[in-house]
């Protein structure tokens, strides 16, 4: 027993095709584009370094006169990175335009640990340390502010006797020992 869809039916294993782009052009890199993979080389080698771009890997469509160049990465600490190179051109025109450059992650790169806020990243047994230390801080303080005091008030004092000393002189007195005589 087959099932049969009727003729009028809406059902249809074709994918809709999206608004704007040709069917045609839909998955085909344009062919003008995606030959121009010694000027996509060029265009990464005047940003980067020449030993750290690898083999030609693909062209991809990415829309109508608009694919993207990608490059095997060799700069070190990115394994599995890929460079990419998105050129474009206008309709009819012969003269590519590189849009953009860049590095993408693949499924084997190595990225950075999702972000974790500070204050969940800390364990109990590593607060208590912080708080022995917040309490050495506190003391140590206050430990610099007695010096810081203590060293005022000797400085008032020398202020004081300098008061001293000009009164006299003032006075005429210059020494203790002239004021014996």
């Amino acid at each position: 027993m087959t099932s049969q869809i009727p003729s009028g039916s809406t059902l249809s294993a074709r994918p809709k095709p999206r608004v704007g782009v040709p069917v045609w052009r839909m998955g085909r890199p344009d062919a003008f584009l995606a030959s121009a993979v010694e000027q996509a080389h060029a265009a990464l080698v005047d940003v980067v370094d020449p030993e750290q771009v690898g083999t030609h890997l693909a062209a991809k469509s990415e829309g109508e006169r608009l694919v993207t160049h990608l490059f095997e990465c060799l700069r070190p600490g990115y394994r599995g990175w890929t460079w990419y190179v998105t050129m474009a051109r206008v309709s009819r025109s012969k003269i590519v335009t590189v849009s953009e450059l860049g590095l993408l992650p693949s499924e084997d790169s190595v990225l950075a640990p999702e972000w974790v806020p500070w204050a969940e990243r800390l364990r109990p047994e590593d607060r208590e340390p912080a708080e022995q230390q917040d309490e050495a801080d506190a003391d140590l303080a206050d430990a610099d502010s007695a010096v810081a005091d203590e060293s005022e008030e000797g400085v008032d004092g020398a202020e004081a006797e300098a008061d001293e000393a000009a009164d006299a002189e003032a006075a005429g007195i210059t020494d203790i020992d002239d004021e014996i005589d």
